[in-house]
């Protein structure tokens, strides 16, 4: 697929190309599918993190469009992971809906890092909604030990679908959309307490997402090194 002036600046900026390809495919609910890629040498050449994520290429009618996804169970043996796609309309969920093994998908790596501090935190503040939830639940899986509290956002009972994976020192709070969002600051807002050796991570609609990080770093006082933020969407 011939590439847009975005894949010529992602290049530039050290962009590394692969070719994924579906292993197979996995309904997850009615409003997801799970699709296990090979990543073409991606885990090998890249590495894993938690939060790790890939651009893909897509046709949209004719012009090509990237969207990003973060990696799931990325296993660094075999070079195989899986992405995890919401079924609704565009190009994105129209190509996973319709792949089959075999079909192939250009990636750009480019833009994605994050380590947990070390030492680790002794409280894990989490953030996020049915788009970032992989990322929750890869930093989960990270700090299996770590206390963490989680807040995610659902617009309806189906985004429960992808379950957080959680273990005893998690405590998961599920907090329904209202207010174009301004319910799921205001409730996290009034939750979140400041502390000194706690990591904060926040990632979910672009306007909460500022947000909440501007009252962790105003009104909480946290320090640059403690909070992670990033819009994964915009509502407009």
């Amino acid at each position: 697929m011939k590439r847009n002036w975005e894949a010529l600046v992602l290049k530039a900026m050290g962009g590394r190309d692969f070719r994924l390809t579906v292993l197979g495919t996995e309904s997850v609910g009615e409003h997801y599918r799970r699709l296990r890629m090979d990543g073409g040498g991606l885990l090998e050449a890249c590495g894993v993190h938690p939060t790790m994520w890939v651009r893909l290429w897509f046709d949209n009618d004719g012009k090509p469009h990237q969207r990003a996804y973060t990696i799931v169970d990325p296993d660094p043996e075999t070079g195989r992971f899986d992405l995890e796609f919401a079924i609704h309309d565009g190009c994105a969920a129209r190509w996973a809906a319709a792949a089959q093994a075999g079909d192939t998908i250009d990636a750009t790596v480019q833009g994605t890092g994050f380590s947990l501090p070390d030492p680790a935190p002794r409280h894990l503040y989490l953030v996020g909604d049915a788009a970032s939830l992989p990322a929750v639940n890869s930093l989960l899986a990270a700090a299996p030990d770590v206390p963490a509290t989680v807040w995610l956002e659902y617009a309806h009972e189906g985004e429960k679908e992808l379950a957080p994976r959680a273990a005893a020192p998690h405590d998961v709070n599920w907090v329904p959309r209202r207010d174009d969002g301004r319910h799921l600051v205001e409730t996290v807002c009034a939750a979140l307490p400041a502390a000194e050796d706690a990591h904060y991570w926040v990632a979910c609609e672009a306007a909460s997402t500022r947000g909440i990080a501007k009252h962790v770093r105003r009104n909480l006082g946290v320090g640059k090194h403690q909070l992670t933020s990033l819009a994964y969407w915009s509502a407009r």
